[in-house]
């Protein structure tokens, strides 16, 4: 069907009722709009249709400015502390939370709702994007912060993951660092530091290939289908080519980057979006410009597994 932001709004304002997302029966008030925009299928059980529709709303809602995220999270029901049986109770307790009246979240939501739902209109349901179910887990969220102006260029990584089987004990992660094309440099394994800050336990690391070290996380426990969890890294290695890219092994529906130059500018950055792998040093991308802090920031959505996804820059001088 053609999706309509209009369609999706009308939708969305029928299933913040009652329950919001734990309405029983669920199914019933799910209708063709939100059934395309979140890939629910006719056959899929309040179970899998609660997912689909947590899956792809809470991605949205947490993209909005902290106001609204915190207003459709309790219209919806998605923060554990606003799952009140009526959705004016749910609004109170939002209005509490943000220190405004009911009527002002009531607007809140109204305006989080038409961005949500341009939003997904913007993306496409889930048939229109390219299909890789994980038999695992995936990437609801991966946020990098590189900082390029220390000693060792030095990365912040923090993923918040999503069971898609019971029993997941580990991540299966990996972190290339692309040998310079004509430098002879082969890649070791001690070239990469990681340190886990908080998620989990490094329980093995190998190479994968000539320049891609494969890590193994251990979870603190098992996930169950649906459960979500956070990790916390710190990597620390030289460049060895001038750009950051994330290849997505797993679905990733959210990648977030911000890289610090500071002093040492490029001449050019390159924005390098589902572009391949071995394509990356002569990007065709949108140019990008830092900002006075000497910053780029840019943002992917529903990345798919095994293209290439960040910046590449031109180090200054170098022609």
């Amino acid at each position: 069907m053609d999706l309509s932001a209009a369609d999706v709004v009308g939708e969305l304002k029928v299933l913040r009722k009652g329950r919001g997302i734990f309405t029983t029966p669920l199914a019933d008030r799910v209708g063709p709009a939100l059934r395309a925009t979140c890939g629910i299928l006719e056959d899929d059980d309040s179970v899998e249709v609660r997912r689909k529709l947590t899956d792809r709303l809470r991605p949205l809602v947490e993209s909005l400015p902290d106001d609204l995220k915190i207003a459709l999270r309790a219209a919806f029901a998605l923060d554990e502390r606003a799952r009140k049986p009526f959705y004016q109770e749910r609004v109170h307790w939002a209005a509490i939370t943000l220190d405004r009246d009911d009527r002002t979240v009531r607007r809140r939501i109204d305006e989080g709702i038409e961005q949500v739902a341009a939003m997904a209109v913007a993306a496409g349901p889930p048939d229109l994007r390219p299909g890789y179910p994980s038999r695992s887990w995936h990437t609801e969220e991966l946020r990098v912060t590189l900082a390029l102006d220390q000693p060792v260029a030095e990365a912040f990584e923090f993923r918040r993951v999503v069971a898609d089987a019971d029993e997941i004990a580990e991540l299966d992660l990996a972190l290339t660092l692309t040998a310079a094309g004509e430098s002879g440099d082969s890649v070791h394994e001690s070239d990469l530091v990681v340190d886990v800050f908080h998620g989990g336990v490094l329980a093995g690391r190998a190479m994968e290939s000539s320049d891609r070290i494969g890590l193994s996380l251990r979870l603190p426990g098992p996930l169950r289908r649906g459960q979500r969890h956070d990790v916390g890294l710190r990597f620390r290695a030289n460049m060895r080519e001038p750009h950051y890219i994330c290849v997505p092994r797993h679905p990733c529906d959210l990648f977030d980057l911000h890289v610090r130059f500071g002093d040492r500018v490029p001449d050019r950055i390159v924005l390098l979006e589902k572009a391949f792998q071995n394509d990356t040093r002569s990007p065709r991308g949108a140019v990008l410009e830092t900002d006075d802090a000497g910053e780029v920031h840019v943002r992917f959505r529903h990345l798919a597994p095994g293209f290439a996804y960040g910046i590449r820059w031109q180090p200054a001088g170098a022609g």
